[in-house]
């Protein structure tokens, strides 16, 4: 049986509500409730696809459709709350985007993805404001791939993610004074590279994205 270690993203109100809400999602899920597990897809698969474009590029949802596949084979397993099964979730995504990377044995790569392809739309059609977050969420994107690979995991796993420093360095396997300097040399450069403007960093856990219904995590 697989437990996750208490994770606590920022700690933000928002944040925390939207966990507690991820929490009940995934308590249903592993009670056979299919509404369940679709809204814990729905609040996690936006936060993986944006951590995996840092990583493998237009390879993401294929990446993101294998590592659902294995979550929802091990759901049963998981013991955690909402926080925790954000961690578990990017973890098994993680070592499904280092299998690609291994096979191909290619850096990480920059996205070329559309901007209607983006994973956070709040509707099929944008509105400004989304349309402008979308082009500054693809450049910030852009930026991280050219960081060295430890300074841009940890800006996404704290960002794109919400995880704490403590979770992201389980993940990474480093320890956390180590990941709280490898996010403040990223953030330092991309704030050098980017309009101030450009650069929001707040987790999708606070920025509250919805998606559109999916058929499953198979599709």
């Amino acid at each position: 049986m697989y437990q996750q270690k208490p994770a606590t993203g920022h700690g933000s109100r928002d944040g925390g509500a939207h966990d507690r809400e991820l929490e009940e999602a995934v308590q249903r899920a592993q009670q056979g409730d299919e509404d369940g597990f679709t809204l814990a897809y729905r609040l996690v698969n936006p936060l993986l696809i944006g951590y995996l474009r840092g990583l493998v590029g237009d390879e993401a949802e294929d990446v993101c459709a294998t590592a659902w596949l294995e979550i929802a084979r091990d759901l049963g397993r998981f013991r955690g709350d909402g926080a925790g099964f954000r961690a578990w979730t990017v973890s098994i995504a993680r070592n499904r985007a280092l299998d690609l990377l291994r096979r191909e044995k290619v850096r990480p790569r920059k996205s070329s993805t559309a901007l209607d392809d983006l994973p956070h739309p709040a509707s099929p059609e944008l509105t400004d404001d989304q349309a402008l977050q979308a082009l500054a969420t693809e450049r910030v994107l852009a930026q991280l791939a050219e960081l060295p690979r430890s300074q841009a995991e940890a800006v996404l796993l704290t960002t794109i993610v919400g995880l704490d420093n403590p979770s992201a360095a389980r993940i990474l396997g480093k320890r956390p004074g180590a990941v709280r300097m490898a996010v403040s040399r990223g953030l330092a450069t991309l704030r050098r590279r980017l309009p101030l403007q450009e650069l929001d960093l707040r987790p999708i856990t606070r920025r509250r994205p919805t998606v559109p219904t999916p058929g499953g995590p198979d599709d």
